[in-house]
């Protein structure tokens, strides 16, 4: 089966193959996005997209001789290139690599957003001002600003009344500003 190729095709195969850098650069110019869009589909990750895509054309360049219009138009050769290249990446031990320390990352440094910009207690005195706090008033705070429970998860998990919960939170805050006045 013989393809049809383009005029732009005709003009720059000859070229390509006699190492003419100018038809390179319009090579690349014609063909980097349709290569990156092949590319990024299959990694998944925009940074190796863009090493693999420079790599795919030093291999274009390097096997440009290679590329026989016979066979299929120059477009569908780069996209044959650019998704071996890709495949084989993500089958890479780099690849695998990467992938485990990224998800270890992400469980190791995950931090509660509510926890993120946390004073430290013992620098307010705060924990000791706990303390003082009447029994069931004390226990909520607790679980609340030292624990991270809501006042709902409090009341699901330690079977306190939500009504309860919040009368004990807005008297701890109460008994607290008197220990600042």
């Amino acid at each position: 089966m013989v393809y049809e190729k383009t005029d732009r095709e005709t003009e720059l195969i000859p070229k390509l193959k006699s190492g003419d850098e100018v038809a390179f650069a319009t090579l690349y110019d014609s063909y980097a996005a349709l290569i990156f869009g092949t590319i990024v589909r299959i990694v998944g990750d925009r940074k190796e997209a863009e090493n693999l895509l420079q790599d795919c054309f030093i291999k274009i360049w390097q096997n440009i001789g290679n590329y026989d219009p016979a066979k299929g138009r120059l477009a569908t050769w780069f996209i044959n290139i650019a998704r071996n290249m890709a495949i084989d990446f993500t089958r890479s031990k780099y690849f695998s690599q990467q992938r485990k320390n990224q998800s270890l990352e992400n469980l190791v440094l995950a931090e509660p957003e509510h926890m993120a910009s946390r004073f430290p207690d013992e620098t307010l005195g705060l924990r000791q001002l706990v303390k003082k706090l009447t029994p069931g008033c004390k226990e909520v705070i607790e679980w609340m600003y030292f624990e991270g429970f809501t006042q709902q998860e409090i009341a699901d998990n330690f079977g306190i009344p939500l009504g309860t919960v919040k009368s004990r939170t807005r008297l701890a805050m109460k008994e607290l500003r008197s220990f600042y006045n």
